[in-house]
């Protein structure tokens, strides 16, 4: 599946997905078969930090 590249959007889809579709991030990065450490730097570019104990980037 390609995601989306506006990292505005792609917060958005991965945040509902984690709420909605999976347990952890690892499992989501596992199930979509995208690089996990692709993902968090994009979107820490964008100013988005992941915070584990909520399951968001914020």
């Amino acid at each position: 599946m390609k995601l989306p590249e506006d990292p505005f959007i792609l917060v958005s889809y991965v945040n509902l997905k984690l709420r909605d579709d999976y347990e952890t991030l690892d499992d989501l990065v596992e199930d979509l078969e995208i690089c996990k450490e692709d993902l968090i730097s994009k979107l820490n570019k964008a100013g988005f930090i992941y915070i584990e104990d909520i399951k968001q980037f914020r």
